[in-house]
């Protein structure tokens, strides 16, 4: 699977809904931003919290462009939960924190527009 950050890519095939089913999306609240400084391009380690089912995941997010480190603690987000983890360089990353690509294509975060509890499964 390919995955393109070019916004002005064609829309991807037809899938069916229990297709789309299939990806869990779910919200969770960064609790913790760390510096990344192994990462290849800029990035940060995350620790967001999904509730208490599923709990806390680690993720890394090439956010630096749009997100102070500090500003993301507390920051509600979308990201899928059951991809397997994927090694980023010393960091296993357990979740994909989802974004949209800005002008220069630079992640601007998935986020609800009002807080919702963690956990929620997005449909």
């Amino acid at each position: 699977m390919h995955v393109t950050h070019d916004s002005a890519a064609l829309p991807a095939e037809t899938i069916g809904f229990d297709q789309f089913l299939a990806v869990d999306i779910r919200v969770g609240t960064i609790v913790e931003a760390l510096p990344f400084p192994e990462a290849r391009k800029p990035a940060y380690k995350l620790v967001i919290d999904f509730g208490p089912v599923i709990g806390r995941k680690r993720s890394s997010a090439q956010i630096t462009e749009h997100y102070r480190i500090e500003e993301l603690p507390g920051m509600q987000v979308a990201a899928v939960i059951n991809f397997p983890p994927r090694q980023i360089g010393p960091v296993m990353s357990e979740v994909l924190t989802l974004g949209f690509p800005d002008e220069a294509g630079k992640v601007v975060l998935v986020r609800p527009s009002k807080d919702v509890p963690n956990g929620g499964r997005l449909f």
